[in-house]
């Protein structure tokens, strides 16, 4: 790109044509998609009265469309976001400081890694960063946040000098099952036992139905807005999603939704909802009518296993926390958000917090995968 570069403000996702957009997103991530993005917008759940305004930042190419898209956020609080700075705004705002709004880059309500400069033309990266820092200066932002990049966008954010932060999720990894059974063949014999008896007591007397694309119509979208509103009302206090996200989701990508659902005597009483990208399947919501034990364990780790191999996917990515699921196959990967703070003193004070965070968070992670159920060699 040339060295003179403008970047520019759209008024939404909506603001920026679909091709264009995914041009720059790719295809692998189904939550980095136009669809998705403009479906929370659209619905009424990403949205300024919610606290998530969208800003996207979009610098040109030589031809007139996007080179680089970035998917921001303009916050008013610290919620939906997965990577926990509650004690950084309480901090500042102790010294006098006015910690929010901030910009927030990353999928809203979603905890999936993915590259957060989206880029059609790699070399729009760097403008693409300078215009993040311009606009957190333009308008006395305390601070701009990237969480869950990739790996491998992690140098072009170093490079600019931000901050970076370690975190941790529980991933499954396919390597090379044909079958469930290959899954367990590779697991300590205890541990094998233990899921057979699991999924055993979760299937009794219930039906398992796994629904994509046309199979899932509107009344299957009533039934899991229940599981959803349930899980949500007891985690959040107020689900982040509202109702017509789910037909949106349904209307503009229902051949990427996998909806899993456990039903008795022909009605749905769990439900779990997974996206399907081009390596990966993405488990996100989960939720019950019926409290059966061992069917979260069943619906949204096993069936997900189950599905993954069937589709040649590479991962399951269940969402964040959980060492519960660490006894279900699922190892320990780092997952890094990077972190822009303007302020000399305030970035000090995180730097040696994340410095002291990252060792302890290395040794958490090495300490755990030594607890994977999975055969030892030798």
């Amino acid at each position: 790109m040339s060295d003179s570069v403008t970047a520019r403000v759209a008024a939404g996702i909506g603001a920026i044509a679909a091709e264009d957009w995914d041009a720059c997103a790719g295809a692998d991530n189904p939550f980095l998609s136009h669809a998705f993005l403009s479906a929370l917008e659209d619905s009424g759940s990403a949205v300024a009265r919610a606290g998530w305004q969208p800003v996207p930042i979009v610098v040109d190419g030589a031809d007139g469309r996007p080179a680089g898209i970035v998917p921001a956020y303009a916050k008013s609080h610290s919620q939906g976001e997965y990577v926990f700075d509650h004690a950084w705004a309480d901090a500042w705002q102790r010294a006098g400081g006015e910690y929010y709004p901030k910009l927030q880059i990353a999928v809203p309500f979603t905890p999936v890694p993915g590259p957060r400069l989206l880029l059609r033309d790699p070399s729009a990266a760097p403008a693409l960063i300078a215009a993040i820092e311009a606009m957190v200066a333009q308008h006395d932002l305390s601070s701009a946040h990237a969480t869950f990049v990739t790996p491998e966008q992690l140098p072009l954010f170093e490079a600019a000098g931000w901050l970076i932060r370690q975190g941790s999720q529980f991933h499954w990894h396919n390597e090379g099952y044909r079958t469930f059974a290959d899954f367990l063949g590779a697991l300590a014999s205890r541990k094998r036992k233990a899921i057979v008896k699991e999924r055993a007591a979760a299937q009794e007397g219930l039906e398992m139905r796994a629904l994509t694309g046309a199979g899932i119509g509107e009344a299957e979208w009533d039934a899991f807005w229940v599981f959803y509103q349930d899980t949500g009302s007891r985690k959040w206090g107020r689900p982040y999603l509202t109702r017509r996200f789910f037909s949106m989701l349904g209307e503009r990508m229902a051949d990427k939704v996998l909806l899993l659902l456990a039903c008795r005597d022909g009605q749905p009483i769990a439900g779990a909802l997974n996206l399907i990208g081009g390596d990966t399947l993405y488990g996100r919501y989960w939720g019950c009518t019926e409290e059966v034990p061992f069917l979260h364990f069943e619906l949204c780790y096993y069936q997900a296993i189950e599905a993954a191999i069937a589709m040649g996917l590479k991962r399951v990515e269940a969402g964040a926390q959980g060492e519960h699921k660490l006894a279900r196959g699922y190892r320990p990967v780092p997952t890094w958000s990077a972190h822009y703070i303007p302020h000399p003193g305030f970035r000090r004070a995180v730097a040696d917090f994340l410095a002291q965070e990252r060792r302890a968070m290395e040794e958490e992670i090495e300490l755990l995968d030594q607890m994977a159920p999975f055969k030892k060699d030798g």
